[in-house]
């Protein structure tokens, strides 16, 4: 049985002041939490969680990590430098990159193995716009953008990547996908995995990440290919992203 994960992500948001009373109330809250939760924050604030973090249940990790392994590349952050932050993972082709920043299919593929290749579990996104939707185009379009990433890797690193299906349609809109909308991708998803290797296509986890919410987070989990969900503004109040990680832990 996989298990669920509950990953925030702050965005660009943040201060020191405003960090250390969020983690302090999510770590408080915690309680026995039956599922894994992290925060991915911006990378200034990497220390602080660190050092806020260390010892809990709460792991936390980056929202961005460059392709390149070193070098003349100034502004980037690279897996190893996570790495010294002691991070667990990081979000790869997050659709807010895709589209402010142009980030292909190929540049994703490249940001994941230098991820994989530092020890980090990265969290590839990926998502329909609503215009490919409308055109029936969600399944082509999730479809090329995983297999990018999977033809790219070994078989064994397919179970050490987490999946992320965020509708790009539903990020930031206050619109959700439906849990059995949502669930029809996730399935798909699924299968996509399973030609490349049936037994990982059974172990990694894919996260929603269109707006889960505490009203909603109850149905979204409770489909069989949702693992979990990818927070964003939610995750900046802990009492909602608390009530997320309840949802969570209710199990299968």
């Amino acid at each position: 049985m996989r298990q669920k994960l509950v990953v925030g992500n702050w965005k660009m948001n943040g201060g020191f002041a405003f960090n250390a009373a969020l983690l302090n109330d999510i770590k408080s809250g915690l309680n026995q939490a039956n599922c894994g939760v992290a925060v991915c924050v911006p990378a200034p604030y990497l220390a602080q969680c660190q050092l806020a973090l260390s010892g809990s249940k709460i792991a936390w990790g980056a929202q961005d990590v460059s392709a390149h392994e070193s070098g003349a590349y100034t502004g980037e952050i690279s897996a190893t430098m996570l790495r010294d932050f002691s991070c667990d993972y990081v979000i790869v082709g997050h659709s807010e990159r895709r589209s402010y920043h142009g980030e292909t299919d190929n540049l994703v593929v490249q940001k994941t193995q230098r991820a994989l290749a530092a020890g980090l579990t990265p969290i590839v996104c990926v998502g329909e716009t609503l215009q490919e939707r409308e055109a029936g185009q969600t399944d082509v379009v999730v479809s090329r953008q995983v297999n990018a990433v999977l033809e790219a890797i070994d078989v064994a690193e397919v179970e050490r990547i987490v999946l992320a299906y965020e509708p790009v349609w539903a990020i930031g809109t206050g619109k959700t996908a439906t849990p059995q909308m949502a669930q029809e991708v996730h399935a798909s998803l699924r299968a996509t995995l399973a030609k490349k290797e049936s037994g990982a296509a059974v172990k990694v986890q894919i996260l929603y990440g269109g707006s889960m919410k505490p009203d909603n987070a109850q149905e979204l989990l409770a489909m069989p290919d949702i693992d979990g969900g990818l927070i964003g503004g939610a995750a900046l109040k802990a009492a909602d992203f608390l009530a997320i990680v309840q949802a969570a832990s209710g199990g299968r």
